[in-house]
């Protein structure tokens, strides 16, 4: 029986965008990394080809934590045609072809969603060898990553290396919150409890981002993988300092400001 590993990740950036079930000119993103995102990004650490079989990285079991959710980003943006000629409309002609819009239409609007500066961690679980390939290959990628979409390259390593077998909650519980000096200097408890949604087949939950194929020509289809949504809890890193003796505490814990309202 082959030993299995965890490969750590983390997936930071000014922008990532993890896309859902989008149409036409909206594209949603999903709040946190995707399957389908991450074994694409795993894909292209590789040099795979769009057309090659990704069966072998479906196996890997994902877990994700949520370190910085960051905020949401609407980008609003037109196009339209240089030759200046009027934008094909969604209809198709008896020979398939597209007609122009009528009205002509010369200019279109296009939505796309972007997580603004989002740190995740992500553990993946699998074979041990295998892993190892996975992470020299994030470490030295034949192609560029991205998070979710090209245009979101990550910012540091992505990379945290290989650890020794665990479950996937033991496993993003171990790894050192991940955030950036400013969200931590925001916090002032020991600890902090973070959001996390691992792959589990006992999950009650189904999350429909697991890809067929990243080839262009014939589509991605994407299947369902049970998960479950938990709390892990992690150092933030910080000392409480403890008041000297014979010096009061700032919080007094014999005054209730509510007492008077019956609380």
């Amino acid at each position: 029986m082959t030993d299995h590993a965890v490969l750590v990740l983390r997936l930071a950036a000014p922008l990532q965008s993890w896309g859902g079930p989008s149409r036409y000119n909206r594209r949603e993103t999903r709040p946190q990394p995707s399957k389908s995102g991450v074994l694409g990004l795993l894909a292209a650490a590789e040099g795979r080809s769009r057309e090659d079989s990704i069966t072998d990285l479906l196996d890997l079991r994902l877990g994700v934590r949520v370190d910085q959710p960051g905020s949401l980003l609407r980008d609003y943006h037109t196009f339209s045609d240089h030759r200046g000629v009027p934008l094909p409309s969604a209809k198709v002609n008896a020979k398939g072809v597209q007609a122009k819009t009528s009205p002509a239409k010369h200019t279109g609007v296009t939505q796309r969603f972007y997580l603004q500066d989002a740190v995740f961690v992500a553990a993946l679980r699998g074979p041990a060898p295998f892993l190892e390939r996975l992470e020299h290959a994030v470490r030295h990628p034949a192609y560029p990553l991205s998070l979710g979409r090209r245009s979101c390259p990550p910012t540091g390593p992505v990379s945290l290396g290989l650890r020794a077998d665990a479950a996937l909650p033991d496993a993003l519980a171990a790894v050192p919150w991940q955030v950036s000096d400013y969200r931590r200097s925001r916090v002032q408890a020991t600890e902090v409890a973070l959001e996390a949604t691992v792959e589990d087949p006992a999950g009650d939950q189904l999350a429909a981002d697991v890809p067929d194929t990243y080839d262009l020509k014939t589509g991605t289809l994407f299947g369902c993988r049970a998960v479950q949504h938990l709390w892990v809890t992690v150092p933030t890193g910080l000392q409480v300092e403890q008041p000297a003796d014979g010096e009061a505490s700032h919080a007094n814990p014999g005054h209730d400001p509510f007492a008077l309202l019956g609380w």
